[in-house]
Protein backbone atom coordinates (compact mmCIF):
# COMPACT_ATOMS: atom_id res chain seq x y z
CA UNK A 1 0.00 0.00 0.00
CA UNK A 2 1.63 3.55 -0.95
CA UNK A 3 1.30 6.79 0.88
CA UNK A 4 -1.40 7.96 -1.34
CA UNK A 5 -3.53 5.17 -0.42
CA UNK A 6 -2.70 5.89 3.23
CA UNK A 7 -3.46 9.35 3.05
CA UNK A 8 -6.97 8.78 1.56
CA UNK A 9 -8.21 6.22 3.67
CA UNK A 10 -7.17 9.00 6.81
CA UNK A 11 -8.84 11.69 5.04
CA UNK A 12 -12.05 9.37 4.11
CA UNK A 13 -12.53 8.47 7.49
CA UNK A 14 -11.76 12.04 8.88
CA UNK A 15 -15.01 12.77 6.41
CA UNK A 16 -16.52 9.98 7.90
CA UNK A 17 -16.87 11.07 11.28
CA UNK A 18 -16.84 14.55 10.74
CA UNK A 19 -20.38 13.80 8.65
CA UNK A 20 -21.02 11.34 11.76
CA UNK A 21 -21.01 14.01 14.58
CA UNK A 22 -22.62 16.95 12.29
CA UNK A 23 -25.49 15.22 10.52
CA UNK A 24 -27.53 15.56 13.86
CA UNK A 25 -27.46 19.35 14.31
CA UNK A 26 -27.34 19.71 10.37
CA UNK A 27 -30.69 17.78 10.39
CA UNK A 28 -31.68 20.32 13.13
CA UNK A 29 -31.36 23.09 11.48
CA UNK A 30 -32.90 22.16 8.15
CA UNK A 31 -35.95 20.89 10.07
CA UNK A 32 -35.81 23.76 12.13
CA UNK A 33 -35.66 26.17 8.74
CA UNK A 34 -38.33 24.31 6.92
CA UNK A 35 -40.77 24.35 9.79
CA UNK A 36 -40.29 28.35 9.74
CA UNK A 37 -40.50 28.54 6.24
CA UNK A 38 -43.93 26.83 6.41
CA UNK A 39 -45.45 30.38 8.22
CA UNK A 40 -45.29 33.66 7.35
CA UNK A 41 -45.60 34.60 11.25
CA UNK A 42 -42.54 32.68 12.44
CA UNK A 43 -42.01 35.19 14.70
CA UNK A 44 -44.80 34.02 16.84
CA UNK A 45 -43.94 32.70 20.00
CA UNK A 46 -46.05 29.67 19.26
CA UNK A 47 -44.40 28.66 15.97
CA UNK A 48 -40.76 29.69 17.21
CA UNK A 49 -41.45 26.86 20.44
CA UNK A 50 -42.51 24.04 18.30
CA UNK A 51 -40.01 24.59 15.56
CA UNK A 52 -37.40 24.46 18.22
CA UNK A 53 -38.43 21.66 19.94
CA UNK A 54 -39.48 19.29 16.66
CA UNK A 55 -35.53 20.67 15.26
CA UNK A 56 -33.71 19.75 18.51
CA UNK A 57 -36.22 16.32 18.49
CA UNK A 58 -35.05 15.37 14.96
CA UNK A 59 -31.48 16.09 16.72
CA UNK A 60 -31.54 13.89 19.00
CA UNK A 61 -33.53 10.92 16.98
CA UNK A 62 -30.92 8.24 16.74
CA UNK A 63 -30.91 7.46 20.26
CA UNK A 64 -34.44 7.99 20.82
CA UNK A 65 -37.39 8.73 17.96
CA UNK A 66 -40.60 9.28 20.42
CA UNK A 67 -39.73 12.75 21.25
CA UNK A 68 -39.73 13.80 17.25
CA UNK A 69 -43.33 11.41 16.93
CA UNK A 70 -44.98 13.60 19.14
CA UNK A 71 -43.18 17.44 18.93
CA UNK A 72 -44.36 16.23 15.14
CA UNK A 73 -47.73 15.13 16.06
CA UNK A 74 -48.20 18.86 18.06
CA UNK A 75 -46.72 20.74 14.80
CA UNK A 76 -49.03 19.16 12.96
CA UNK A 77 -52.20 19.45 14.88
CA UNK A 78 -51.97 23.16 15.41
CA UNK A 79 -49.78 24.69 12.55
CA UNK A 80 -49.83 21.91 9.90
CA UNK A 81 -45.83 22.02 9.93
CA UNK A 82 -44.47 19.02 7.49
CA UNK A 83 -40.99 18.82 7.51
CA UNK A 84 -41.39 17.01 10.96
CA UNK A 85 -43.24 14.24 9.19
CA UNK A 86 -41.11 13.61 6.49
CA UNK A 87 -38.33 12.85 9.47
CA UNK A 88 -40.43 10.85 11.29
CA UNK A 89 -41.41 8.32 8.92
CA UNK A 90 -37.95 8.29 7.81
CA UNK A 91 -36.71 7.37 11.23
CA UNK A 92 -40.26 5.10 11.32
CA UNK A 93 -38.88 3.14 8.86
CA UNK A 94 -34.86 2.48 9.77
CA UNK A 95 -36.03 1.81 13.43
CA UNK A 96 -39.58 -0.28 13.43
CA UNK A 97 -38.78 -3.62 13.07
CA UNK A 98 -41.83 -4.96 13.18
CA UNK A 99 -45.26 -4.53 10.94
CA UNK A 100 -47.56 -4.17 13.79
CA UNK A 101 -45.36 -1.18 14.46
CA UNK A 102 -45.47 0.46 11.10
CA UNK A 103 -49.06 -0.68 10.66
CA UNK A 104 -49.30 1.29 14.29
CA UNK A 105 -47.25 4.67 13.47
CA UNK A 106 -49.30 5.00 9.60
CA UNK A 107 -52.59 4.65 11.57
CA UNK A 108 -51.33 7.46 13.78
CA UNK A 109 -49.75 9.60 11.42
CA UNK A 110 -53.42 9.17 10.18
CA UNK A 111 -54.93 9.99 13.02
CA UNK A 112 -53.23 13.67 13.26
CA UNK A 113 -53.41 14.41 9.78
CA UNK A 114 -57.12 13.78 9.17
CA UNK A 115 -58.26 16.00 12.34
CA UNK A 116 -55.52 18.44 11.57
CA UNK A 117 -57.29 19.29 8.64
CA UNK A 118 -60.51 18.92 9.04
CA UNK A 119 -61.05 20.84 12.21
CA UNK A 120 -59.94 24.73 12.19
CA UNK A 121 -57.97 26.61 14.85
CA UNK A 122 -57.46 30.01 15.01
CA UNK A 123 -53.95 30.81 16.72
CA UNK A 124 -53.80 33.82 14.69
CA UNK A 125 -50.53 32.43 12.53
CA UNK A 126 -50.92 32.74 8.89
CA UNK A 127 -49.34 30.23 7.01
CA UNK A 128 -47.64 30.47 3.50
CA UNK A 129 -50.00 30.17 0.50
CA UNK A 130 -53.23 31.24 2.51
CA UNK A 131 -55.21 34.73 2.13
CA UNK A 132 -56.17 34.28 5.71
CA UNK A 133 -55.31 33.12 8.97
CA UNK A 134 -54.97 29.38 9.12
CA UNK A 135 -53.29 26.90 10.92
CA UNK A 136 -53.51 23.54 8.80
CA UNK A 137 -57.16 22.86 9.83
CA UNK A 138 -60.36 23.78 8.01
CA UNK A 139 -58.96 25.85 5.48
CA UNK A 140 -58.41 25.19 1.73
CA UNK A 141 -54.18 25.24 1.43
CA UNK A 142 -53.10 25.63 -1.69
CA UNK A 143 -49.80 25.15 -0.27
CA UNK A 144 -47.78 22.34 0.87
CA UNK A 145 -49.61 21.76 4.01
CA UNK A 146 -52.57 20.00 2.52
CA UNK A 147 -53.58 16.34 2.84
CA UNK A 148 -52.46 15.23 -0.28
CA UNK A 149 -48.77 16.27 0.27
CA UNK A 150 -48.80 15.11 4.11
CA UNK A 151 -49.37 11.80 2.74
CA UNK A 152 -46.74 12.27 0.36
CA UNK A 153 -44.31 13.70 2.71
CA UNK A 154 -44.94 9.97 4.83
CA UNK A 155 -44.61 7.82 2.02
CA UNK A 156 -41.59 9.19 0.82
CA UNK A 157 -39.86 9.57 4.19
CA UNK A 158 -41.29 5.67 5.04
CA UNK A 159 -39.83 4.21 1.30
CA UNK A 160 -36.63 6.09 1.69
CA UNK A 161 -36.23 4.69 5.65
CA UNK A 162 -37.11 1.31 4.94
CA UNK A 163 -34.63 1.05 1.85
CA UNK A 164 -32.17 2.85 3.76
CA UNK A 165 -32.85 -0.09 6.71
CA UNK A 166 -32.50 -2.49 3.58
CA UNK A 167 -29.61 -1.78 2.92
CA UNK A 168 -27.53 -1.76 6.28
CA UNK A 169 -29.09 -4.90 6.85
CA UNK A 170 -27.35 -6.53 3.62
CA UNK A 171 -24.15 -4.46 4.38
CA UNK A 172 -24.40 -6.39 7.95
CA UNK A 173 -24.93 -10.03 6.47
CA UNK A 174 -22.26 -9.06 4.36
CA UNK A 175 -19.94 -7.81 6.77
CA UNK A 176 -20.63 -11.06 9.23
CA UNK A 177 -20.61 -13.56 6.25
CA UNK A 178 -17.12 -12.25 5.11
CA UNK A 179 -15.85 -12.37 9.14
CA UNK A 180 -17.39 -15.86 9.19
CA UNK A 181 -15.06 -17.15 6.16
CA UNK A 182 -12.23 -15.40 7.30
CA UNK A 183 -12.88 -17.20 10.94
CA UNK A 184 -13.21 -20.37 8.64
CA UNK A 185 -10.00 -19.84 6.49
CA UNK A 186 -7.95 -19.07 9.54
CA UNK A 187 -9.56 -21.99 11.00
CA UNK A 188 -8.64 -24.45 8.29
CA UNK A 189 -4.88 -22.78 7.90
CA UNK A 190 -4.59 -23.41 11.28
CA UNK A 191 -5.37 -26.90 11.40
CA UNK A 192 -3.03 -27.52 7.96
CA UNK A 193 0.17 -26.17 9.99
CA UNK A 194 -1.04 -28.46 12.69
CA UNK A 195 -0.46 -31.12 10.26
CA UNK A 196 2.50 -29.84 8.46
CA UNK A 197 4.15 -29.45 12.10
CA UNK A 198 3.07 -33.21 13.26
CA UNK A 199 4.72 -34.33 10.00
CA UNK A 200 7.87 -32.20 10.12
CA UNK A 201 8.36 -33.70 14.15
CA UNK A 202 8.13 -37.31 12.94
CA UNK A 203 9.94 -37.10 10.25
CA UNK A 204 12.39 -35.62 12.31
CA UNK A 205 12.06 -38.13 15.15
CA UNK A 206 12.06 -40.97 12.69
CA UNK A 207 15.08 -40.22 10.87
CA UNK A 208 17.85 -37.74 12.72
CA UNK A 209 16.73 -38.55 16.10
CA UNK A 210 17.37 -41.85 15.07
CA UNK A 211 20.99 -41.96 13.62
CA UNK A 212 21.83 -39.21 16.01
CA UNK A 213 21.39 -41.79 18.73
CA UNK A 214 23.23 -44.24 16.32
CA UNK A 215 25.97 -41.96 16.22
CA UNK A 216 26.20 -41.55 20.20
CA UNK A 217 26.08 -45.41 20.82
CA UNK A 218 29.26 -45.99 18.34
CA UNK A 219 31.16 -42.94 19.77
CA UNK A 220 30.34 -44.72 23.13
CA UNK A 221 31.73 -48.17 22.14
CA UNK A 222 34.62 -46.77 20.30
CA UNK A 223 35.38 -44.14 23.50
CA UNK A 224 35.21 -47.70 25.68
CA UNK A 225 37.45 -49.90 23.15
CA UNK A 226 39.14 -47.04 21.98
CA UNK A 227 43.47 -47.99 21.17
CA UNK A 228 44.67 -44.85 22.81
CA UNK A 229 43.93 -42.05 25.42
CA UNK A 230 43.54 -39.47 22.20
CA UNK A 231 40.71 -41.58 20.10
CA UNK A 232 38.69 -41.91 23.56
CA UNK A 233 38.84 -38.27 23.87
CA UNK A 234 37.41 -37.56 20.21
CA UNK A 235 34.91 -40.32 21.08
CA UNK A 236 33.73 -38.74 24.41
CA UNK A 237 33.33 -35.49 22.41
CA UNK A 238 31.25 -37.06 19.90
CA UNK A 239 29.26 -38.82 22.54
CA UNK A 240 28.85 -35.71 24.18
CA UNK A 241 28.07 -33.76 21.55
CA UNK A 242 25.79 -36.02 19.98
CA UNK A 243 23.67 -36.06 23.49
CA UNK A 244 23.56 -32.44 23.47
CA UNK A 245 22.17 -32.60 20.15
CA UNK A 246 19.77 -34.99 20.93
CA UNK A 247 18.21 -32.91 23.90
CA UNK A 248 17.88 -29.91 21.91
CA UNK A 249 15.82 -32.10 18.75
CA UNK A 250 13.51 -32.88 21.77
CA UNK A 251 12.64 -29.65 22.56
CA UNK A 252 12.03 -28.91 18.93
CA UNK A 253 9.95 -31.65 18.71
CA UNK A 254 8.01 -30.62 21.36
CA UNK A 255 7.25 -27.36 20.31
CA UNK A 256 6.35 -28.36 16.72
CA UNK A 257 4.01 -31.39 18.67
CA UNK A 258 2.53 -28.67 20.99
CA UNK A 259 -1.50 -27.65 20.09
CA UNK A 260 -1.52 -24.19 18.55
CA UNK A 261 -2.01 -21.41 21.11
CA UNK A 262 0.11 -23.68 23.69
CA UNK A 263 2.47 -21.79 25.59
CA UNK A 264 6.76 -22.52 24.75
CA UNK A 265 8.63 -23.94 26.99
CA UNK A 266 10.41 -21.48 28.80
CA UNK A 267 13.76 -23.47 28.62
CA UNK A 268 16.82 -21.34 29.25
CA UNK A 269 18.63 -19.63 26.25
CA UNK A 270 22.31 -19.90 25.01
CA UNK A 271 24.23 -16.43 25.69
CA UNK A 272 27.51 -14.90 25.36
CA UNK A 273 28.39 -16.64 28.43
CA UNK A 274 27.93 -19.56 27.08
CA UNK A 275 30.24 -19.11 24.02
CA UNK A 276 33.19 -20.48 25.81
CA UNK A 277 31.73 -23.54 25.30
CA UNK A 278 31.55 -23.80 21.98
CA UNK A 279 34.69 -22.31 21.80
CA UNK A 280 36.46 -25.37 23.73
CA UNK A 281 34.08 -27.79 21.55
CA UNK A 282 35.82 -26.03 17.92
CA UNK A 283 39.31 -26.50 19.85
CA UNK A 284 38.62 -29.90 21.06
CA UNK A 285 37.78 -31.27 17.38
CA UNK A 286 41.15 -29.41 16.11
CA UNK A 287 40.40 -25.88 15.49
CA UNK A 288 42.63 -23.25 16.46
CA UNK A 289 40.26 -20.66 18.04
CA UNK A 290 40.92 -17.26 19.38
CA UNK A 291 38.50 -15.43 21.79
CA UNK A 292 38.84 -11.77 22.86
CA UNK A 293 36.79 -9.09 24.05
CA UNK A 294 36.73 -5.59 23.22
CA UNK A 295 35.32 -3.00 25.81
CA UNK A 296 33.45 -3.71 29.06
CA UNK A 297 31.59 -6.77 29.56
CA UNK A 298 28.15 -6.54 30.82
CA UNK A 299 24.67 -7.60 30.76
CA UNK A 300 22.60 -8.09 27.41
CA UNK A 301 18.93 -8.42 26.68
CA UNK A 302 17.84 -12.18 26.43
CA UNK A 303 17.70 -11.77 22.52
CA UNK A 304 20.51 -10.02 21.91
CA UNK A 305 22.80 -12.51 23.48
CA UNK A 306 21.22 -15.62 22.09
CA UNK A 307 21.31 -13.66 18.68
CA UNK A 308 25.41 -13.48 19.46
CA UNK A 309 25.77 -16.86 20.45
CA UNK A 310 24.17 -18.07 17.12
CA UNK A 311 26.28 -15.55 15.32
CA UNK A 312 29.36 -17.61 16.62
CA UNK A 313 27.88 -20.99 16.39
CA UNK A 314 26.97 -20.60 12.89
CA UNK A 315 30.74 -19.22 12.32
CA UNK A 316 32.36 -21.99 13.55
CA UNK A 317 29.95 -24.36 12.09
CA UNK A 318 30.83 -22.87 8.40
CA UNK A 319 34.61 -23.02 9.53
CA UNK A 320 34.47 -26.81 10.65
CA UNK A 321 32.61 -27.47 7.30
CA UNK A 322 34.43 -25.37 4.44
CA UNK A 323 38.12 -24.15 5.98
CA UNK A 324 39.59 -27.36 7.94
CA UNK A 325 42.53 -25.81 9.99
CA UNK A 326 42.07 -22.70 9.20
CA UNK A 327 42.45 -20.76 12.76
CA UNK A 328 39.51 -18.48 13.75
CA UNK A 329 39.31 -15.64 15.42
CA UNK A 330 36.24 -14.60 17.61
CA UNK A 331 36.19 -11.08 18.66
CA UNK A 332 32.87 -9.44 20.94
CA UNK A 333 32.73 -5.37 21.08
CA UNK A 334 31.21 -3.87 23.74
CA UNK A 335 29.95 -0.42 22.59
CA UNK A 336 28.19 2.35 24.28
CA UNK A 337 24.91 1.59 22.79
CA UNK A 338 25.60 -1.72 20.80
CA UNK A 339 27.35 -4.92 21.04
CA UNK A 340 29.57 -6.49 18.15
CA UNK A 341 30.40 -10.16 17.18
CA UNK A 342 32.51 -11.17 14.34
CA UNK A 343 34.17 -14.66 13.73
CA UNK A 344 37.05 -14.27 10.76
CA UNK A 345 39.20 -17.51 9.90
CA UNK A 346 42.13 -17.34 7.42
CA UNK A 347 42.57 -19.20 4.42
CA UNK A 348 41.65 -23.15 4.79
CA UNK A 349 44.66 -25.35 5.10
CA UNK A 350 42.65 -28.13 3.61
CA UNK A 351 39.90 -29.00 1.15
CA UNK A 352 36.51 -28.44 2.49
CA UNK A 353 34.60 -31.40 2.65
CA UNK A 354 31.28 -30.79 4.65
CA UNK A 355 28.44 -30.21 2.81
CA UNK A 356 26.54 -26.95 2.67
CA UNK A 357 23.21 -26.73 2.70
CA UNK A 358 23.33 -22.56 2.19
CA UNK A 359 20.28 -21.46 4.73
CA UNK A 360 22.55 -20.77 7.99
CA UNK A 361 23.80 -17.09 7.14
CA UNK A 362 20.07 -16.25 5.34
CA UNK A 363 18.97 -17.01 9.03
CA UNK A 364 21.12 -15.06 10.86
CA UNK A 365 20.64 -12.25 8.39
CA UNK A 366 16.87 -12.10 9.24
CA UNK A 367 17.71 -12.58 13.55
CA UNK A 368 19.78 -9.75 12.99
CA UNK A 369 18.13 -7.43 10.84
CA UNK A 370 14.58 -8.57 13.50
CA UNK A 371 16.80 -6.64 16.13
CA UNK A 372 17.59 -3.72 13.81
CA UNK A 373 21.17 -4.17 14.09
CA UNK A 374 23.86 -4.84 10.79
CA UNK A 375 24.73 -7.90 9.00
CA UNK A 376 27.87 -8.87 6.34
CA UNK A 377 29.22 -11.97 5.35
CA UNK A 378 31.82 -12.72 2.63
CA UNK A 379 35.25 -12.93 1.63
CA UNK A 380 38.44 -11.41 3.34
CA UNK A 381 41.39 -9.97 1.39
CA UNK A 382 43.87 -12.86 2.66
CA UNK A 383 41.35 -15.52 1.36
CA UNK A 384 39.53 -16.56 4.48
CA UNK A 385 35.94 -15.43 5.59
CA UNK A 386 34.50 -12.92 8.14
CA UNK A 387 30.72 -12.88 9.57
CA UNK A 388 30.15 -9.15 11.47
CA UNK A 389 27.02 -8.43 13.29
CA UNK A 390 26.36 -5.08 15.18
CA UNK A 391 23.45 -5.30 17.45
CA UNK A 392 21.69 -2.60 19.14
CA UNK A 393 21.63 -2.67 22.98
CA UNK A 394 21.26 0.41 24.47
CA UNK A 395 20.64 1.29 27.79
CA UNK A 396 17.44 3.12 28.99
CA UNK A 397 16.91 5.79 31.25
CA UNK A 398 15.94 3.61 34.28
CA UNK A 399 19.29 1.24 33.79
CA UNK A 400 17.49 -1.64 32.05
CA UNK A 401 18.64 -2.70 28.42
CA UNK A 402 16.97 -2.83 25.47
CA UNK A 403 17.34 -4.14 21.78
CA UNK A 404 16.41 -1.97 19.32
CA UNK A 405 12.22 -2.24 19.43
CA UNK A 406 12.07 -5.42 20.68
CA UNK A 407 11.20 -6.30 24.62
CA UNK A 408 13.73 -7.70 26.71
CA UNK A 409 13.05 -11.28 27.72
CA UNK A 410 13.54 -14.56 27.17
CA UNK A 411 13.55 -16.24 23.74
CA UNK A 412 11.38 -19.12 23.87
CA UNK A 413 11.64 -22.03 21.64
CA UNK A 414 8.66 -20.96 20.12
CA UNK A 415 9.77 -17.68 18.32
CA UNK A 416 12.92 -19.46 17.90
CA UNK A 417 11.12 -22.38 15.71
CA UNK A 418 12.00 -21.29 12.16
CA UNK A 419 15.64 -21.89 13.16
CA UNK A 420 15.54 -23.75 15.96
CA UNK A 421 16.63 -27.06 14.64
CA UNK A 422 19.53 -25.77 12.27
CA UNK A 423 20.99 -23.51 14.59
CA UNK A 424 20.49 -26.34 17.58
CA UNK A 425 22.24 -29.31 15.36
CA UNK A 426 24.54 -27.37 12.84
CA UNK A 427 27.17 -26.87 15.34
CA UNK A 428 27.44 -30.98 16.31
Amino acid sequence: MDRTEVVGERVQRWVARAYDRSAPWLLGAAVFGQSIATVRDWTAPVVLVLTSLTAVAAGVARRSRWPLFTTTAAGVLLLGLWPGLLVSAYYAGTTLRRRRELAAFLGGCLAVILPAYTFFTDLGVHMVGCSQPCLGTGAQLDGLANKGSALLFIGMGLVVGLWVRARRDVLAGLHERAERLEREQAARAEQARGQERARIAREMHDVVAHRVSLMVLHAGALEVNAPDERTARAAELIRGTGRDALENLREVLGVLRAPAGAPAPLTPQPGLDDVAGLVAQSRAAGVEVTRRDEGTPRELPAMVGSTAYRIVQEGLTNVHKHAPGAPVEVVVGYGPEEVSVTVRNEAPTRQATGPGGGFGLVGLRERVHLLGGEFRAGPTARGGFEVVAVLPARTSRSGTETAGTQTAGTETAGTDLPYAAHDRGAAT
